[in-house]
């Protein structure tokens, strides 16, 4: 069942209950009132009828200072004519003296009425209702019961009519109020169908489709965490999406890196079994299988740092940049090929040395590819704002813009026939980036084709030494 239908039900259940609990205690509230004022009315009528009765027995001529049964009898048609009243009066013993004819009354009330206790009972003869009541008079040593009846009949109609009156208006009120909460249903939960449609769309793949909101209240809210939450999926979904991508482009690429040295392996392998080769092709055979093997070994040592990179925590030291420079130099001073240019400001930076000599290693060596033998690399370092920052420059190819995003990812070379050739397999600026994301920093990259590239990163200094 929908909840717009749940929510009319429960409205309508509501609505009929309290209807009619109320309309129920409305009308039985002015019946009860009107029968207290009927009842009133016949508790006085009948102690005027006590009171004129004890007069006219008083004045009535008799032989004996006994009233008469008699006597009674012509009181009783008296007072019965002047009010048109149904009345009886009954001796000591409860024995009727005179009553009307039409007075149908039972004798519950006699036994339950003395001198101080004036009784009363509503009764119900066919289709009339009326209020018994019953006192005691005591008349020149007689003690007589006078009874009466007050026909209250319209009080009980009025009751009925009411009962009807209102089951017709409650009916009117359900069919009007199931109109208006139908409508005011379909109203308040327009947001959770606009949301139900958003889930089913977004069900189906459209991940950019979004609610629209269309209330303030909290509905309108949920609307808002609803589209907001669709928004982090669906970045979530391209991440993954650029994740996949790039898997199956590292995959793709590392079987590519793999088939070109491979092949030429076989290929000169199978040159050296099948043919008798003179020296120097034996040599000049042999040492591409050597030189494409180390380019292999290399390639499978980068693959393997960036695994363990990637699973691995290093554990973090303040470390000196002199020392780190220092091995920089040792290992770059007897190059001849370039010229190296070393410039630093001293003081210490939070780090895992062996990683950041891993980094600071392989921006030279792609600062080499990039480069013409004799070229100047240059690498600085430098205190900025309580951190330290590495630069490391070349005055080579340089680096196209849009291609500057992409030279951190496996595999990926700009020249891939320069790289090549220098036994390069895109790998090195991968691993930097696995790197520097241990340590909270990332690579900077400033690029001009023509004019060199240089490449820096911060990492958290300290003071100098």
């Amino acid at each position: 069942m929908k909840f717009s239908f749940k929510l009319l039900l429960w409205t309508i259940i509501v609505l009929a209950l309290a209807l009619g609990i109320s309309g129920y205690y409305f009308v039985d509230y002015v019946f009860q009132t009107s029968m207290e004022r009927e009842m009133g009315q016949a508790m006085d009528e009948s102690r005027i009828l006590g009171f004129a009765f004890e007069t006219a027995a008083l004045n009535a001529p008799t032989k004996y200072d006994v009233l008469a049964d008699r006597t009674i009898e012509e009181i009783a048609r008296n007072l019965e004519n002047k009010g048109s009243r149904l009345l009886r009066i009954s001796d000591e013993q409860g024995q009727r003296i005179y009553g009307s004819n039409d007075f149908k009354g039972d004798s519950f009330l006699l036994p339950r009425t003395t001198k101080e206790i004036h009784t009363w009972q509503v009764i119900s003869l066919g289709a009339h209702y009326y209020i018994h009541t019953c006192m005691v008079t005591d008349v020149m040593d007689r003690v007589l019961y006078l009874e009466t009846m007050r026909d209250v009949t319209g009080v009980f109609q009025e009751r009925a009519m009411g009962f009807l009156v209102y089951r017709r208006v409650t009916v009117l009120m359900l069919v009007l109020g199931t109109f208006i909460m139908h409508g005011i249903a379909s109203w308040l939960t327009r947001p959770i169908r606009l949301l139900t449609r958003a889930t089913k769309r977004m069900a189906e793949g459209e991940y950019g489709y979004r609610a629209r909101k269309v209330s303030e209240d909290e509905l309108g809210q949920l609307t808002l965490d609803f589209n907001q939450m669709a928004n982090t999926l669906e970045e979530n979904i391209a991440t993954l999406e650029e994740e996949l991508q790039a898997r199956e482009d590292f995959v793709a690429a590392f079987a590519h890196e793999l088939k070109t040295p491979l092949t030429a392996i076989i290929g000169y392998a199978d040159m050296l079994r099948s043919y008798r080769l003179d020296e120097e092709k034996s040599f000049l055979s042999a040492n591409y299988i050597y030189t494409e093997g180390k380019r292999l070994e290399a390639m499978s040592f980068r693959l393997l740092e960036i695994m363990v990179t990637r699973h691995g925590e290093p554990e973090l030291q303040m470390v000196s940049v002199d020392l780190l420079f220092q091995y920089l130099y040792d290992m770059y001073a007897t190059n001849k090929t370039m010229g190296f240019h070393l410039k630093y400001e001293e003081g210490t930076v939070r780090a895992e040395p062996n990683l950041i000599k891993s980094v600071l290693i392989n921006l030279i060596d792609n600062a080499c590819k990039a480069s013409e033998p004799g070229s100047v690399i240059e690498i600085n370092g430098r205190m900025e704002k309580g951190k330290y920052r590495f630069l490391v420059r070349d005055h080579g190819m340089g680096i196209p813009k849009e291609e500057q995003q992409k030279i951190t990812k496996a595999f990926y070379m700009v020249d891939k026939s320069r790289s090549r050739s220098r036994n390069g397999a895109g790998l090195g600026l991968a691993l930097c980036g696995e790197i520097l994301t241990l340590h909270g920093s990332f690579l900077e990259i400033e690029s001009e084709p023509g004019k060199g590239t240089c490449m820096s990163f911060v990492l958290l200094g300290g003071g100098g030494l």
